[in-house]
């Protein structure tokens, strides 16, 4: 039997996952929190990544210890403690603060298709992270990142893209994320050892 299924994601010990949902061959590693959160077909992270109000693409790449869409405290309150709207957790005759939690959630961060995250690094709510760009281990990203480009740092900035524009602009166009389990499987050995543009000129058109 293969490791992951079509069906059902493949979750590690200690897992907490709420409100969330899962595409097809999904793994999520040890210790993850996830709430809120869609998993693309393919997509995984490593273990003790906190993931939250984010919608992953297919075959989104996440490695350990990484914090997706960090919800904020309100600064422009007179408080920052989340007492006044965690409200039941101080006065169990109150009710948390609704409006507050709701507008928190709607913060969705976006992951493209194809993208890796790096070890440990953190990407803010509101973010759009491109089809197949790289965040590097460590890096705090609090703005887009265009497809197939390299950030780095904190606060993360663009080193180089993968590929030239036009490279980029045909695996856009060639879209292999969408192709079905049996494609996938079938252009394997090309996936393995072809470089993009040799694999753009055997499967374009």
């Amino acid at each position: 039997m293969p490791r992951l299924s079509a069906t059902e994601p493949f979750l590690h010990p200690g897992c907490e996952i709420a409100e969330s949902t899962f595409g097809a061959y999904n793994e999520i590693g040890q210790g993850t929190r996830l709430r809120n959160t869609h998993f693309g077909d393919y997509s995984y992270c490593d273990r003790l990544c906190d993931i939250a109000n984010t919608v992953a693409g297919k075959f989104a790449n996440i490695a350990a210890m990484v914090r997706i869409g960090p919800t904020d405290h309100p600064i422009t309150h007179a408080a920052l403690h989340h007492f006044h709207y965690r409200t039941s957790y101080f006065w169990p005759d109150l009710e948390d603060d609704a409006v507050f939690m709701a507008a928190r959630s709607a913060r969705r961060t976006m992951l493209g298709h194809d993208c890796w995250i790096g070890h440990g690094a953190i990407i803010k709510p509101d973010v759009t992270i491109g089809i197949g760009a790289i965040v590097a281990s460590g890096a705090v990203v609090t703005k887009d990142v265009a497809p197939f480009t390299i950030v780095a740092g904190v606060v993360a900035e663009p080193l180089r893209p993968r590929f030239p524009a036009a490279v980029g602009e045909r695996l856009l166009a060639l879209a292999w994320w969408d192709w079905s389990h049996d494609r996938l499987r079938a252009a394997l050995p090309d996936f393995r050892r072809m470089k993009a543009e040799a694999f753009l000129e055997k499967y374009e058109g």
